[in-house]
Parts: structure tokens; C-alpha cells; sequence
């Protein structure tokens, strides 16, 4: 996997090689990251890379040219076919599946846009998909790009340092994750689940999995919806339901 961010502030990008497990793979060359900047491919003293809209209205757009010519630069550097990506809030939601499908590409261009956004002559010849990062919009798209970059990078093989990390992680089985517990035993008053400790890998597998269910419940009704629920998930998720009645109830 490679990726190429296309950019008017590439030293934001910084970030994600400066810090964590994705920090590790890019500074390692393992997930190699390009930085592209339109202003680079401006033929102005000013480097201008944005300019009104036709028909007035608030804001500027940015230019079709520089853009253009930065787009094909990050894809010349990513090699191959990549997906070229537009952030934007117009896009399709991202969510844990589509990382998860991003992986199968060999490269991705993300465009982060700025101002009002991009020429709509850019989306309609250079782009193959949009994508956003949820219901709200952003100064630029350089964070949401990070965010996809993140996502991704962290499902590669390789990248966690448990092969399971990425597969228990919330979202993973279409579930919440469960609660999660260290040291100290016990913390003003407040203990660790008895289950934790017994070393019954069965019953922990089983507690997590109810716990998860019932968060998931509790905070993403909708994702159960989705989820064709197995006989033992059934199970789980019923006595879980009886416990918190049963919580209310005495209560």
C-alpha cells in the first residue's frame, strides 16, 4: 500500500509519520506516504491556486489546472492504478468496511480540499470516488485524509504489533468493543470484572462477547440491526437484557 495526499498544507501530513503505529509504518518506508502540493505546479509569481466561482457566491474554488497537474504527479509517484479519493462531505460515508476494502488497493490518492472546494471539472474527470468522513464539514480535507490514511494503515498486515489487535477492535465483527481493564486490581472502590481474573478463557471469551453485544445495543442499536445474530449471541444478548432489568428492578 501506498499512498499520496494532493494538498495546499502537505507539513500537516507530518503527523502521521511523527507519531504511533501508523508514525512507525511510514517512517519505516513500509507504508510510504508522498506529499503533492498544487502551488508547486503554478505558473504565476503568486502561485494562485484558487479563484471565484462562476455565477459570484461566498468563497473561492480551487483552480483546475494546478490541481490536475498535482493529481498526476501523486499518481506517477504511487505507480500503478490508484484510487484517487476526494474528501469531501459530499461523498460516501467512511466507515470500518470500507477501510477494510481500501486495503485490497495496491495505492490511494486522497485530493484534500480547501476554500468552497475543488472545480467541479476536477470530480468529474480525475476522481473516482468521494468520500466522507461523517455529517459535518471541515476547514480542509487534509484531517479527513489522515483519518482515512490511519484507518487503513492500521489493518495492514504487519502494522499492529498483535496480528489480532485489528480484528478485535470495535467495528471489526459489526459489534462494539467490549470494556477493557489493567492494572491496578482495584482502583478507588471500583474493581475489575471477577471474570477477568478466573483465567477461564471460555467464560472471558464469552463475558466479552456479552458485553459487547449489550453496548452495542445500548449505543449503536443500529449496527445490530445489521448483524445476523448467532444462536450464542441470542443467548448473550437475552441475559444481558434480564441482568440490566433485573439492575433496574432492585435499584
Amino acid at each position: 500500500m501506498q499512498f499520496a495526499v494532493v494538498s495546499l498544507f502537505p507539513q500537516m501530513l507530518d503527523a502521521l509519520s511523527a507519531f504511533g503505529v501508523t508514525g512507525r509504518a511510514v517512517e519505516s518506508g513500509e507504508v510510504p506516504l508522498y506529499r503533492v502540493n498544487p502551488r508547486d505546479f503554478t505558473s504565476d509569481r503568486h502561485r494562485t491556486v484558487d479563484d471565484r466561482p462562476y455565477g459570484g457566491g461566498p468563497g473561492m474554488l480551487m483552480k483546475v489546472e494546478p490541481v490536475e497537474l498535482a493529481l498526476a504527479e501523486a499518481k506517477s509517484r504511487v505507480g500503478g492504478k490508484p484510487r484517487v479519493i476526494y474528501l469531501s462531505p459530499q461523498g460516501r460515508r467512511f466507515d470500518h468496511r470500507y477501510a477494510m476494502e481500501l486495503t485490497r488497493e495496491t495505492g490511494l490518492v486522497l485530493l484534500a480540499g480547501r476554500y468552497e472546494g475543488v472545480d467541479e471539472r476536477i470530480i468529474e474527470t480525475q476522481i473516482d470516488e468521494e468520500l466522507s468522513v461523517g455529517d459535518f464539514v471541515l476547514s480542509g480535507g487534509e484531517l479527513a485524509a489522515m483519518v482515512v490514511i490511519d484507518a487503513v494503515t492500521r489493518l495492514l498486515p504487519g502494522v499492529l504489533g498483535h496480528g489480532d489487535s485489528a480484528q478485535e477492535d470495535s467495528f471489526a465483527n459489526g459489534l462494539l468493543d467490549c470494556p477493557h481493564y489493567t492494572r491496578p486490581e482495584e482502583y478507588r472502590g471500583r474493581k475489575v470484572p471477577e471474570v477477568l481474573l478466573s483465567g477461564d478463557h471460555d467464560r472471558i471469551r464469552r463475558w466479552r462477547l456479552q458485553q459487547a453485544l449489550g453496548r452495542t445495543l445500548e449505543r449503536r442499536p443500529d449496527l445490530l440491526a445489521q448483524r445476523q445474530l448467532s444462536d450464542e449471541e441470542q443467548d448473550l444478548l437475552a441475559d444481558y437484557r434480564q441482568q440490566c432489568d433485573e439492575q433496574k428492578t432492585s435499584g
